[in-house]
């Protein structure tokens, strides 16, 4: 063999050897990622800390989704659904809670439809849950199933939320489900889980997807007492409600004129998506709030809303 020819050969072996290394090379990359999920490595948002005695809420902008995450003054969050599960939306909600660098993490979808429980599947990837709150209506779609699989997988305690079942806190901050009445309802949004926060004496109220026949219902139950939902030591007012986050991303479906005038709240949160294609939030919602003096909060146009309460008052900011 010439000179030539055997260099030949050696440049084919090294091309040979070079793309059998970038092979394992992507191979041990694939594997890494599948082990360890990337957005283990995203970097955490700039989020200031929480201050003594401050309970705060992060109503996030996920697009046409909703993720609320609860900030109790122990240092514990609870994240209040996790958006579509879209890129986007789960690079944001991981950099989020990674900023927050919460001392325990609790995982609550308030029903199934995937704006609300997309996210929840990556966030078990990457955070280790201490509780799952499950949804009274399941879903057979297959994300779902994947997140079902993804709780079984972590090990995560699963509960399932009805009226008068109370997340409580030392710190005196607590949370009381109002609805749904029971696990055998069969409308998904009728059957949210829609939840009333009260901290010093600062009440707010998250209606996740329920509807105007739901809130007219509760309004025909409060006619017959007014403690009607207070769950033992834990006290429930729904006329002193303080923030609403409003159902159902503003649509017209919700938030009827009685039950906004009832609550009367002083500020409410909307969260959805630039451009939309369900043209949320509703001109009729919006109106309705308006017509209240309510002042509202919208994370199509500011991005994301942050609630703080302490001392017995709340500011808001957004940015």
């Amino acid at each position: 063999m010439s000179v030539r020819g055997a260099a030949r050969k050696v440049r084919r072996m090294l091309c040979i050897v070079r793309a059998g290394l970038v092979c394992l090379i992507a191979l041990a990359v694939a594997l890494l990622f599948y082990i360890v999920p990337y957005r283990v490595f995203l970097p955490a948002a700039q989020i200031a800390a929480r201050g003594e005695g401050e309970m705060r809420l992060h109503f996030l902008s996920v697009g046409q989704g909703d993720c609320t995450i609860v900030e109790f003054p122990d240092g514990s969050a609870l994240v209040v659904d996790a958006g579509d599960g879209s890129f986007e939306a789960n690079n944001a909600i991981v950099s989020y809670i990674k900023g927050l660098n919460v001392r325990s993490l609790s995982l609550l979808a308030t029903h199934a439809d995937i704006d609300h429980y997309g996210g929840f599947s990556e966030l078990l990837r990457v955070f280790r849950a201490d509780r799952f709150y499950l949804p009274v209506l399941p879903s057979a779609a297959s994300a779902y199933r994947s997140l079902l699989a993804a709780i079984e997988r972590e090990g995560c305690k699963t509960e399932t939320l009805t009226r008068y079942d109370v997340i409580g806190h030392a710190s005196g901050a607590y949370a009381v489900c109002i609805s749904p009445h029971a696990v055998d309802e069969t409308d998904g949004n009728s059957a949210s889980t829609m939840l009333y926060l009260s901290y010093a004496g600062v009440n707010i109220l998250l209606s996740a997807d329920a509807d105007a026949a739901r809130e007219e219902q509760i309004l025909s139950e409060l006619e017959l007492s007014e403690s009607l939902l207070d769950s033992g030591g834990y006290r429930v007012r729904l006329d002193e409600t303080h923030i609403l986050k409003v159902s159902h991303h503003g649509s017209d479906n919700a938030s009827s004129k009685d039950w906004l005038s009832f609550l009367s709240p002083e500020a409410a949160v909307v969260s959805c998506g630039t451009g939309n294609a369900y043209h949320h939030p509703a001109g009729g919602t919006m109106a309705r709030l308006a017509e209240l003096g309510t002042q509202i909060y919208r994370t199509d146009e500011l991005g994301n809303v942050l609630l703080s309460v302490r001392d017995g008052s709340y500011t808001i900011t957004y940015a």
